[in-house]
C-alpha cells in the first residue's frame, strides 16, 4: 500500500509537469512562464488554502512549541534529508561534499541524539541544499516550462520529474508503520512551513505582484542552486534575473510540503 500511494502521487506530479509542457503553446508575459494563466489559478489557491488552514496552523505550532523544541524537531528532518542530498551530491560529481554529508547524518544521528542536536554544523561540517532537479539541471537538462503545483508550489518542468523521484525516494514515505508515518509527514510539513513564517511580511511589503515576485526569486535561486552559488551571468532580457534572491526565495513557496529540497 505504501509504494503504491508514493508511485501514484509520483505518477500525479509527472502528468502535471507533461500538461505544462504541453501548454507551452499559450502566451504570456513571461517567456519561462507559458501557462501563467493556469499558474496564476493555481497560485491562487494554493495561497488561498494557506490564508485559511496552513498558516493558522504553523503559527499556532510555533506559538505553542519552545524554540529550542522547535528548532530540534526541524533539525531532525534536516538530517533526515541529509541523506538524499549526499546521494545527490556523489550523482552531481562532488564526491568530497557527498562524504560530508554523510558524516553530517553519522555525527548528528549519533552525538545529535538522531539528528535533534545540529552537532555537525558546529564543528565545521557544511550544510548542503540538493535534490534530483538540481542533478538534472547540472548534467545539462533544460528547465523546460515554469509551473505552480498543487501545495508543492513553485517548480520548472525539470524540477517537476525531480520532485517525483524526491518523493518516490523520501526515507520518511518508506516508513512501514503507516500512523508514524502519517504523523512525521504532517509534522515535517508543519515544521517547514513554521520556518518560513519570517518570510511572510518581506514578501508582502516587497511584492506588487506576489506571483510574479515569487516565480522571479524561485527561478533565480535554482539557477543559482544548480551552479553552487556561482551561475553564468544572464542576458538582461532573460526573464528569470528579475528578483533578487531573498528570504522569500529561500522557501520556494509559501507552502513547501513535506519532501525537503
Amino acid at each position: 500500500m505504501k509504494t503504491n500511494n508514493t508511485i501514484k502521487v509520483g505518477k500525479w506530479i509527472l502528468s502535471i509537469a507533461a500538461a505544462g509542457l504541453l501548454g507551452g503553446c499559450a502566451t504570456g508575459g513571461n517567456p519561462q512562464d507559458p501557462i501563467e494563466g493556469f499558474n496564476r489559478a493555481m497560485f491562487g489557491f494554493n495561497d488561498g488554502l494557506d490564508k485559511a488552514i496552513i498558516r493558522p496552523v504553523a503559527v499556532g505550532y510555533e506559538a505553542v512549541l519552545p524554540d529550542p523544541v522547535e528548532t530540534g524537531v526541524a533539525n531532525f528532518f534536516s538530517n533526515i534529508g541529509d541523506l538524499m542530498i549526499g546521494v545527490n551530491n556523489l550523482l552531481q560529481g562532488k564526491p568530497a561534499d557527498a562524504a560530508s554529508d554523510v558524516g553530517r547524518v553519522l555525527v548528528n544521528t549519533t552525538i545529535g541524539f538522531l539528528g535533534i542536536l545540529d552537532v555537525a554544523s558546529t564543528m565545521g561540517m557544511e550544510k548542503h541544499d540538493e535534490d534530483v532537479g538540481q542533478t538534472f539541471g547540472r548534467w545539462g537538462v533544460p528547465d523546460g516550462a515554469y509551473v505552480v503545483l498543487p501545495l508543492f508550489g513553485p517548480r520548472t518542468a525539470r524540477d517537476t520529474v525531480g520532485l517525483a523521484f524526491d518523493v518516490y525516494t523520501d526515507p520518511v514515505a518508506h516508513v512501514d508503520h503507516i500512523p508514524t508515518r502519517n504523523v512525521l509527514v504532517v509534522t515535517r510539513f508543519i515544521s517547514t512551513r513554521a520556518e518560513l513564517l519570517k518570510a511572510d511580511r518581506i514578501i508582502e511589503d516587497a511584492a506588487l505582484d506576489k506571483y510574479s515576485y515569487i516565480r522571479d526569486a524561485y527561478l533565480q535561486r535554482r539557477r543559482s542552486l544548480i551552479h553552487d552559488g556561482n551561475p553564468p551571468k544572464l542576458d538582461t532580457s532573460d526573464a528569470g534575473d528579475a528578483a533578487p534572491a531573498t528570504p522569500a526565495a529561500a522557501g520556494e513557496s509559501g507552502v513547501k510540503v513535506a519532501v525537503q529540497n
